[in-house]
């Protein structure tokens, strides 16, 4: 009796959970306006991880769908809007290559390369993330070299540029301070760029509380914690063989 007590409470909860689940399992073999209606109201009420889910649903269970169309273009834009630009650049580059006319080619790669931009804020983290951007930039520019947006993208590549060379200045200034000058002089010769005057820029300021962990590119708090010995960044870097090049590769 007392068994039959204690087992029928978790009983109840474990119907009601299964049934729960069974109901959100229940969800396939739909047509694909109700996907396409469940993409709309959740992107609608600013649920964007379930509009991404309805979304596979759309695209898996009707691929040709001239809904999937729309349906891109609206999360690209719902993404962007709310700051999660990888997840725009993904939706963009889908538009982009299936359903995109001449017409609005242009367009949706320039808000690609403006995705690519303004995915980096703190660019001192992103090595391939500025590679990436940089690569789309200067592509837009040979492609459209009459568009309107032209100038915006050559502002948006020249702070890369400028963010680029902040990197490399950073890791070469690492490089220093593991005493590895061959890789430091590799990364301070990396993309120049001679057409900017870098006497007249001025270095970009850290947050204090994220300057406290990060440093300010030259230095930080905790030097004196790198170690004497060989860590992930010496293994990588030029050893004293004039033979080995940078990350280890032999010439």
């Amino acid at each position: 009796m007392i068994l039959a007590k204690t087992l029928f409470p978790l009983l109840v909860i474990f119907i009601i959970f299964t049934g729960c689940s069974s109901k959100d399992d229940d969800e396939y073999n739909k047509p694909a306006t109700y996907w396409y209606s469940k993409i709309v109201e959740s992107v609608s009420i600013g649920n964007l991880d379930k509009a991404d889910n309805y979304y596979s649903s759309l695209q898996g269970e009707h691929i040709g769908s001239p809904l999937l169309r729309e349906a891109t273009l609206i999360l690209a834009v719902a993404h962007m809007q709310n700051d999660e630009y990888i997840l725009a650049d993904h939706f963009l580059d889908e538009y982009i290559k299936r359903y995109a006319n001449p017409n609005e080619k242009e367009y949706s790669e320039y808000m690609s390369v403006k995705a690519k931009y303004l995915a980096l804020p703190h660019p001192r983290r992103d090595q391939a993330g500025i590679d990436d951007a940089i690569q789309a930039s200067k592509n837009f520019k040979i492609k459209y070299p009459n568009s309107i947006y032209y100038p915006l993208v050559d502002m948006m590549l020249t702070k890369q540029y400028l963010a680029q060379a902040a990197l490399n200045e950073s890791i070469a200034s690492l490089y220093d301070r593991v005493d590895k000058p061959k890789s430091s002089k590799y990364y301070r010769g990396l993309e120049k760029q001679e057409w900017i005057k870098w006497d007249e820029i001025n270095r970009e300021k850290s947050a204090w509380y994220r300057e406290w962990f990060e440093g300010d590119g030259t230095s930080s708090w905790y030097d004196f914690m790198i170690p004497k010995t060989q860590s992930v960044v010496s293994r990588n870097s030029i050893q004293g063989d004039d033979n080995v090049t940078d990350y280890g590769a032999k010439k």
